[in-house]
């Protein structure tokens, strides 16, 4: 009897542990989707702004500014975050930029330095081309040539025929849904909840 109760409990545990993550995973899609709605010029201009949970004017981002906006929706603040480890981990960090210190209004919004953050504190997941691989919630990077890079959410909506999850990023057209997985070379794949 005993035996038969930890069973249960544990089962019961694993459904709800299951059920926290895919409840995460579709409140950061819809998060990013519901940016969607909101009208935003592309603009990469340096902004000083407050911290912690500072953000670009509303009406301003990259695309970067779409995956700090929408894990700020569910109470993450990656300025701070990032801005964290970076004043601890410095080193750890690129150097593309030729800084000497962290500066907390502009390193979370590089794709390098989220790049960097998600690998220590997420999970990396293998570069494929198997649309199944790439699951509700995930973040996805990309080079567009040179040392162009991108960055984007999965969200739990599909491409028209259906074998695609769509992508919630800003490439300068504002923050958009749209099908665009492979349309570039993916450098990165991370979980982070």
């Amino acid at each position: 009897m005993k035996l038969r109760l930890i069973l249960l409990n544990a089962l019961l545990l694993f459904v709800a542990m299951g059920f926290a993550q895919t409840s995460f995973t579709d409140s950061l899609s819809n998060a990013a989707i519901e940016l969607t709605h909101q009208h935003v010029t592309y603009d990469p201009s340096y902004f000083p702004i407050p911290y912690p949970n500072g953000d670009v004017p509303a009406n301003k981002g990259v695309c970067t500014d779409v995956i700090i906006r929408a894990y700020r929706k569910l109470g993450t603040d990656l300025q701070k975050e990032v801005h964290e480890d970076m004043v601890a981990n410095f080193s750890a960090y690129p150097k593309n930029w030729s800084l000497t210190s962290t500066d907390k209004n502009i390193d979370h919004r590089r794709v390098p330095n989220l790049m960097t953050f998600f690998k220590r504190y997420g999970t990396e997941l293998p570069l494929t081309q198997n649309p199944l691989d790439y699951k509700t919630g995930d973040i996805v990077c990309w080079n567009l040539g040179g040392t162009i890079t991108h960055i984007g959410i999965v969200i739990n909506k599909r491409s028209s025929n259906g074998k695609r999850p769509l992508i919630v990023h800003n490439i300068g057209a504002g923050q958009e849904m749209s099908d665009c997985l492979f349309s570039y070379k993916i450098i990165g794949h991370y979980r982070y909840k």
